[in-house]
Parts: structure tokens; C-alpha cells; sequence
């Protein structure tokens, strides 16, 4: 017989494992829904902010040069012509001259770059749907369809996807992919699902120009680090309006990431998921069956706690799997699934630091997050250095 704390580990990773399968089902009933198609096909302005040369930048802007849509243009920002993706920028504007244009920021509003850049791309677009799309990812040829059709009705405000990763090519590449994958995408739709509350991920948002600017525009949002959850919170509050989850996945490419560099990616995404949903956040752990599973094998001093981890373990994979299979052109293979255990156990020290850290290092500046993702220009040295001192205390 287990001792009690190894057996409230293992009953804790019970739980777990019961909540990653309900997410996997949810995740496979929405998109087994099937995507809608629109009665009209309103002409669509896609912003796309750039910035640097992510993987395969390239190919990503080229997937958007075929859509099946007939009437819609990318128009590509950079912040200014030094930065590494202008040239490119303006070879597809060349290229594809009737899709592609190119727009520099004008001014820095706000804290938020990439909300700075939007501000910019907003103004130079032509049409009243606006769809903002990530610079990493690419989409299904019927991705702008399956927006007109739900933005068809009026009580929608807000469209945005679930996301896949691919193209992975390095360790820490495949874990960001699988949490992607079989973390973020499951997790955010079961919340769509189960409990109607609406979390929006900004590698693609599409929305009325009117609704824009009915709560405020980008500005409202130019000093807030989480600006998509932050509108997906707003188009309800201010406008009375709902978020809409579309069926088709959108692609999140990412072939080289440093195993620190993905560590590093979801501190600061811890950060901002203590900072949204406060105290509820140490319960996140109820979502990690492996690390508790694994808390429970040190404490057991036998061999069933080594025998219950292989086991959820296993469990967790197969859970990982499905969700893989709903929304991945590919599955993973079986020895790419054989990380998810040491993904999981990295989450450990991932969710941790965003219990104790209010901090992010985001674009190569040191920033301070306050509640809800606000950033406090007043704040954020003074703030910072006293984390700092507190941590080194």
C-alpha cells in the first residue's frame, strides 16, 4: 500500500490525467464540427506584423499568397527598414504586387511592439474586416472562408483559431510544438467548451473595423503584454458580442529553438497566465498528471510508485496523441511522443517561476507585468529592480 502522500500524488495525477481527457474530447468535438461557408465573400485586410526573420519566414508569407478567397490583401509591417524582414517584406510586395504591401510604423504609442505596429497596419488597411495573423504561421486555403462565414453573424465580435505546431527540427522545437499542440489548443477550447470563457491566443484574431473601434481600437490595448486575451475579454464586456472559435487549426512553424529558448518562451507565458487569472493559476498543476505523478513516485520508496508513474505516463502520451491527431496534418511519431514526460516535468519549474515572478524578458527588454497583463511604464524599473532584490534576498 502506497503511503498517504504518494498516494494524494497519485490521486491528484488521477484527476490530471481525467482533465486532459475531457480537453481531448472537447477538442475533437469542435473540430469535427466542420468549417461553414459564407453566403458573401466581403473583401478582408490580413495585418501581419514581422519582425526579424522567424523559420521559413519565407514560406509562411507565400502560403498566403493563394488563398481561396477573391478578394483580400497582407499588408506587412516592420517597425523600420533596418529591421532584418524588410528586404524580404518588399520582395513579396514585388512579387505578388496585387496581395502584398508593406507599411512602416509611424510613432511608438504604446509598450506593446507588436500592438504598435497593428495601430500602423489597422490605419493602411482598406477593407472592414480585419484579420491580424502572426508572422510564423501559415493557413488552410479556406481559412479567410471559414472567417467571413462566422463574422456573418452579428452577434460575433471576435474569430480566432486552434493552433498546431510543425516543423519541428530540434528538442526544444518539438517540445514547443507538442505543448502547443496538445497543451494550449485542448486546454483553451475545453475552456470555450465547458465553461464559456473565452481565452484568445493572437497568432490569428479577425474582427469588424467597426468593433475595433467601437472598444477603443488597438490603442485600448497598446500597454497590455497579453493584448489577444485581453480583447478576447473586452469584445463581451464592452460590445456584448461573443468570441467565435473556428474549426480549421492554423499552423504554428517552428524548426529551431534552443531547449533555454523554450523554457524561456513559457516563463514568460506563465507570467501572463498568473497575471490574468490570479490565485486560480496554482491550480494549473492539477494539469500536469506526470510531475504530480512523479511526486508521488519519490515519495513512495517502491517499486508500485515507479510502476503508477510509467503508467500515467503512458496515459498521458496516449492523450497527447489524440489531441495531435484533431488538429496536426502529421501525427508526432512515437519517439517524438516519448518527450512529453520530460516536457511535463519541465512545466514543473515553468509554473513555478510564474508563481513567484511578476518579470518577463520579452524582445530583449526587461518588463514588469501587472494584473491582467498591464505594463506600467512608471513602474517598470523601479518594480523590476525590487524583484530583483527580493529574489537575491
Amino acid at each position: 500500500m502506497l503511503e498517504p502522500i504518494a498516494a494524494l500524488f497519485f490521486a491528484a495525477a488521477a484527476v490530471g490525467l481525467m482533465a486532459v481527457a475531457v480537453q481531448c474530447l472537447s477538442l475533437w468535438r469542435h473540430v469535427r464540427r466542420g468549417t461553414r461557408r459564407p453566403s458573401s465573400a466581403p473583401p478582408i485586410s490580413i495585418l501581419k506584423p514581422l519582425c526579424g526573420i522567424d523559420d521559413a519566414l519565407e514560406a509562411n508569407l507565400e502560403s498566403f499568397a493563394g488563398l481561396a478567397y477573391p478578394e483580400y490583401e497582407v499588408i506587412l509591417g516592420v517597425r523600420s527598414p533596418h529591421d532584418a524582414a524588410w528586404p524580404l517584406a518588399c520582395q513579396t510586395a514585388r512579387r505578388w504586387p496585387d496581395r502584398f504591401r508593406v507599411a512602416i510604423q509611424l510613432g511608438e504609442p504604446g509598450l506593446n511592439p507588436k500592438v504598435n505596429q497593428l495601430i500602423t497596419l489597422s490605419r493602411a488597411a482598406r477593407h472592414e474586416i480585419l484579420v491580424i495573423s502572426d508572422s510564423n504561421v501559415r493557413v488552410d486555403p479556406g481559412y479567410l472562408s471559414e472567417i467571413a462565414a462566422l463574422l456573418e453573424d452579428p452577434q460575433v465580435g471576435l474569430v480566432t483559431h486552434p493552433l498546431a505546431g510543425v516543423g519541428e527540427a530540434t528538442l526544444g522545437a518539438l517540445l514547443d510544438q507538442l505543448q502547443i499542440t496538445t497543451g494550449i489548443t485542448p486546454g483553451i477550447v475545453a475552456t470555450k467548451e465547458l465553461l464559456g470563457r473565452d481565452i484568445v491566443v493572437g497568432k490569428s484574431m479577425a474582427l469588424r473595423r467597426a468593433d475595433l473601434k467601437a472598444f477603443g481600437g488597438f490603442e485600448a490595448v497598446k500597454d497590455f503584454l497579453a493584448e489577444d486575451y485581453v480583447m478576447g475579454v473586452r469584445i463581451p464586456e464592452v460590445l456584448g458580442k461573443r468570441v467565435a472559435y473556428a474549426s480549421l487549426p492554423v499552423l504554428n512553424v517552428t524548426q529551431r529553438r534552443s531547449l533555454r529558448e523554450f523554457l524561456s518562451r513559457y516563463c514568460r507565458w506563465s507570467v501572463l497566465q498568473r497575471q490574468t487569472v490570479g490565485p486560480a493559476y496554482a491550480l494549473e498543476i492539477l494539469l500536469n498528471p506526470i510531475l504530480l505523478a512523479a511526486l508521488g513516485a519519490a515519495v513512495s520508496h517502491d517499486l508500485r510508485g515507479a510502476a503508477g508513474l510509467a503508467a500515467v505516463c503512458l496515459l498521458k502520451i496516449a492523450v497527447d496523441a489524440l489531441s495531435a491527431r484533431a488538429v496536426r496534418p502529421e501525427p508526432f511519431r512515437p519517439s517524438q511522443l516519448a518527450m512529453v514526460p520530460l516536457k511535463d516535468l519541465l512545466f514543473g519549474w515553468v509554473w513555478a517561476y510564474g508563481l513567484v515572478r511578476r518579470d518577463v524578458a520579452w524582445r530583449g527588454t526587461r518588463l514588469v507585468v501587472q494584473r491582467g497583463t498591464r505594463i506600467a511604464p512608471e513602474l517598470a524599473e523601479d518594480a523590476l529592480g525590487s524583484v530583483e532584490r527580493t529574489a537575491s534576498a
